[in-house]
């Protein structure tokens, strides 16, 4: 399998689904349905007793899917994504343990600021590409405005609070390079097995500009 770069990765369409699985069988049908309508870059959190199981069974059925995982705080979060066949990792905060790991094991990151300080110690590590996390509460789009010319060699993912509704004002940021959402994959579509919904909300936000 190629290996693919973070900045390739978060190039292939203006949102990355986040996505928490409670239902191992509804995995593959969801990452089809997100694929379908042009997500292919699937984030899928550790927040479940599932997520390393449904990132295996992705990786198997879903080969147009770039599945990576998400909510990543430890040395052995990272060893456990890589042996499930995870292609990217996210983190929610900047962790040290987290990314020399990720690093050894050559599992492109997304990790995690909320601060400038934050940003600097990851690009001080040649990190450029950084989710901003969380975004909505941590005063959103001006933000990042303010963020840009002091850390104009900075881009980024926003992730928390993004919606179809505002997810257009972040792209349109000089610095965002794409965004991290779960409105793509709602609940309850995901609990009706509503997958043509989960594809055509997929195609909206394909459709948003970067």
């Amino acid at each position: 399998m190629t290996r693919m770069t973070i900045e390739r990765i978060c190039g292939l369409a203006p949102v990355i689904p986040v996505l928490i699985i409670d239902d191992l069988s509804t995995a593959v049908p969801l990452a089809r349905a997100l694929v379908a309508g042009g997500l292919r870059a699937l984030e899928v959190t550790l927040r479940t007793p599932v997520a390393l199981d449904a990132i295996r069974a992705i990786g198997d059925a879903v080969p147009d899917a770039v599945v990576g995982v998400g909510t990543l705080r430890s040395a052995a979060d990272v060893d456990a994504a890589v042996a499930a066949g995870a292609r990217f990792g996210v983190s929610p905060g900047l962790s040290a343990a987290v990314l020399d790991t990720a690093a050894d094991a050559g599992l492109p990151m997304l990790p995690g600021v909320a601060t400038p300080t934050e940003a600097m110690t990851a690009a001080e590590r040649g990190l450029h590409i950084l989710k901003f996390f969380p975004a909505e509460a941590n005063g959103g789009v001006s933000v990042l405005k303010a963020w840009n010319s002091p850390l104009q060699d900075l881009c980024f993912c926003p992730t928390g609070g993004l919606s179809a509704g505002n997810a257009p004002d972040y792209l349109a940021l000089p610095n965002v390079v794409c965004v991290g959402g779960s409105w793509v994959a709602p609940k309850d579509a995901v609990t009706a097995g509503d997958w043509a919904r989960i594809t055509e909300l997929s195609r909206q936000a394909f459709d948003l500009s970067v």
